[in-house]
């Protein structure tokens, strides 16, 4: 990921955030979080103003400039590619690009009322892109290869020089978005696949919503939202990026108190299981608690959110069997 704060000159008071999400290699991943804000800036419509078109033409001109880089021509690398999610914010609007299936979602009121569109080969105007370049979509892949239909790098599927840059197996153009500020807007999630699998946007909008009037620390937040996500099964690698604007919600002592209350009813709970159902086996403790219906839980995180408390509990409880949350941990991991 990538953030700076302040452009500078003119775009003092602009901003610019970016996820990225590569594959088959880290490079061009790597080069695309360096460069791509310096190759969007430095285009003739961005410095005239024509902000949107200066982004698009930005993300071109960078997939066509890393074709000639020598790192990327080696056989482990020549495939790699790279997802992108970005967005600029100034006072007056929000201009988000994305190419590939990582995510922008905008929240107002503690709802999603934006979201980029994954860009996936089965999607009918990608999947007709696909086709007229001879390709095909197979157990939703392109040529059953490749899960995106959008990304930088990945050249092995951009030989065709009887087609146009945008016109290619996978496309390296980014849709360009742009919202008007306004003074209900929460804030801003930009996020790789790994999140999206197994969260919707309206579950990542009410929890990150909830957390905020919990605390103001973003990092935490951000770090709670990847942790539940593992806890929900999340197999792929996963980043984020939390933009806040003045309309979020503020922590309030009354919500910290609820959240404390609940943390202790769910270690009350699990102390009764434990010793009272004899559970020894920390598998069966969150089969247990699953049937549970406990009220207050944050929304959108459920109990996979809280799973912090209820392993600090196991492990006083039965020190001996530690390893087993690990262990769980670990295959949650994999």
């Amino acid at each position: 990921h990538y953030a700076r704060i302040g452009l500078g000159g003119h775009l003092d008071e602009w901003n610019f955030f970016a996820v990225f999400d590569g594959h088959a290699g880290c490079k061009v991943s790597e080069h695309c979080a360096k460069h791509l804000l310096e190759c969007i800036i430095e285009t003739p419509e961005f410095k005239k103003g024509d902000y949107a078109n200066g982004i698009r033409s930005g993300f071109l001109s960078l997939d066509e400039s890393m074709r000639e880089l020598s790192e990327l021509r080696t056989d482990t690398e020549k495939c790699g590619g790279t997802t992108a999610v970005c967005a600029f914010v100034s006072r007056q609007n929000i201009y988000i690009a994305n190419c590939g299936d990582s995510r922008a979602v905008l929240c107002r009121n503690g709802q999603p009322v934006f979201a980029t569109q994954d860009h996936k080969p089965v999607l009918p105007e990608e999947k007709d892109r696909i086709q007229r370049a001879g390709g095909s979509v197979m157990i939703q892949r392109v040529n059953g290869s490749l899960a995106v239909s959008r990304a930088l790098g990945d050249y092995d599927f951009k030989n065709l020089k009887e087609k146009g840059q945008c016109e290619q197996l996978v496309s390296p153009e980014p849709e360009v978005f742009v919202e008007d500020r306004q003074d209900t807007d929460e804030f801003l999630v930009l996020a790789c696949d790994g999140i999206w699998d197994v969260m919707t946007n309206e579950d990542v909008c009410s929890y990150i919503h909830s957390r905020l009037k919990i605390t103001n620390d973003l990092e935490q937040i951000a770090n709670q939202v990847i942790d539940t996500c593992l806890h929900k099964g999340s197999r792929d690698n996963m980043s984020m990026i939390i933009i806040t604007f003045p309309g979020a919600p503020q922590p309030t002592p009354e919500a910290i108190e609820e959240d404390k209350k609940l943390e202790k009813r769910i270690e009350k709970i699990i102390r009764e299981e434990l010793v009272c159902c004899d559970i020894k086996e920390y598998v069966d403790l969150l089969d247990e608690l699953s049937m549970r219906n406990i009220e207050g839980l944050p929304p959108g995180g459920g109990l996979q959110s809280k799973f912090e408390i209820i392993e600090k509990t196991f492990k006083e409880i039965w020190p001996d069997l530690a390893e087993q949350c690990e262990t769980e941990m670990f295959f949650n991991r994999t």
